[in-house]
């Protein structure tokens, strides 16, 4: 089965499992665990922060950096299709006490002058601002790229206002990998990030939020509150650190290639939909209504030809590329999807 549903499926490589069979472990409530600590310093040192924290998932993670920079009331500017928003079970609102305020934007970017005029003080009829998130890559939006400078502009704004910045940086190694500039430059002026060691990186379970000495240490309590306090944690930190390590100098271009590959194949499919141009990094959306099949049908048949590919909504599939799918692998999912696409065409003649 060739499985592009999510760079969350990749198994842990031989390197990863044997760390992991020999961590050096102990208590992490304690802070005693030699592996998690050293995790959690390099991923510090990545992304030019004072301090980081494992946590078991991004969405405990961005639970955690949402209810340190905010309080009970306010509201959190995001992008409309964010992870935040649409995935992470409301958290936001059920941990946080906040509410959303979405903003539209094609291509997932949110620009200073959209968040601007967003913003809102404390008054006697609305929630106050406390918090702006933007998501880097964006996942939704099909993998796309913040550009430095929009990055540097929303923080220098919203400083300037007496607000924080989080990235929800799921894929920001792709982001990285992308711009080809280091994550700690990326993230230089942002307060907190959080980042997946279990997507792109490939590591079996965890992610990191890493920011100020202050941030972390109060984000620990958020994370045991969430029931993350975890014990001899270094068996998965051990796996963590192989991918920080590893996977960004061998993996993550390849993963683009191969995604630009499955983009340009699609852009030769009647009825296929797809902006090759636009594919960046390792995600692919695109759309399949003028094949006259509805994304759950057209996955279901995929299926039986040995594909994993799942709908996003009422017209759009996405595809992400990860390291345990090659170029042959790629090029067989283009051919069922395209087998697809000319059946629903030959039953309509």
């Amino acid at each position: 089965m060739i499985d592009l549903r999510s760079d969350t499926v990749t198994r842990p490589t031989p390197e990863m499992r044997r760390a992991m069979a020999e961590a050096e472990v102990g208590d992490d409530v304690y802070g005693e665990d030699p592996t998690v600590n050293r995790l959690e310093q390099r991923a510090a040192e990545i992304a030019g922060k004072e301090a980081a924290v494992f946590v078991p998932t991004g969405t405990m993670g961005n639970t955690v950096a949402v209810k340190v920079h905010t309080s009970h009331g306010q509201e959190v500017i995001c992008e409309a299709r964010s992870h935040l928003l649409n995935y992470e079970l409301a958290m936001l609102a059920w941990f946080s006490g906040c509410l959303t305020r979405p903003i539209a934007a094609d291509d997932g970017i949110l620009r200073w002058e959209q968040i601007r005029r967003e913003i809102r003080p404390l008054g006697p009829h609305w929630a106050p601002t406390g918090l702006i998130a933007i998501e880097n890559t964006h996942n939704m939006a099909g993998g796309t790229v913040y550009p430095l400078d929009e990055i540097d502009r929303i923080c220098d704004g919203a400083h300037e206002l007496g607000l924080k910045v989080h990235m929800d940086g799921a894929r920001v190694f792709n982001a990285a990998e992308a711009l080809g500039m280091p994550v700690a430059r990326i993230v230089a002026k942002v307060d907190t990030v959080m980042f997946c060691l279990s997507k792109a990186l490939g590591a079996p379970v965890g992610s990191m939020l890493a920011g100020t000495a202050e941030a972390i240490e109060r984000g620990r309590l958020y994370r045991k509150r969430l029931g993350g306090g975890m014990r001899q944690a270094g068996v998965l930190a051990a796996a963590g650190l192989i991918a920080l390590e590893q996977t960004p100098k061998t993996k993550l271009a390849l993963d683009h290639r191969h995604a630009r590959l499955l983009a340009e194949g699609l852009a030769r499919i009647g009825g296929i939909r797809v902006d090759a141009r636009a594919v960046a990094t390792n995600i692919v959306v695109f759309d399949v209504a003028d094949t006259g099949l509805a994304p759950a049908e057209f996955s279901a048949r995929l299926k039986a030809r040995g594909v994993l590919i799942n709908g996003i909504n009422a017209r759009q599939m996405r595809a992400v590329t990860h390291f345990d799918v090659d170029r042959a692998h790629c090029e067989a999912a283009l051919q069922a999807i395209a087998e697809v696409a000319a059946g629903v065409t030959a039953a309509r003649a």
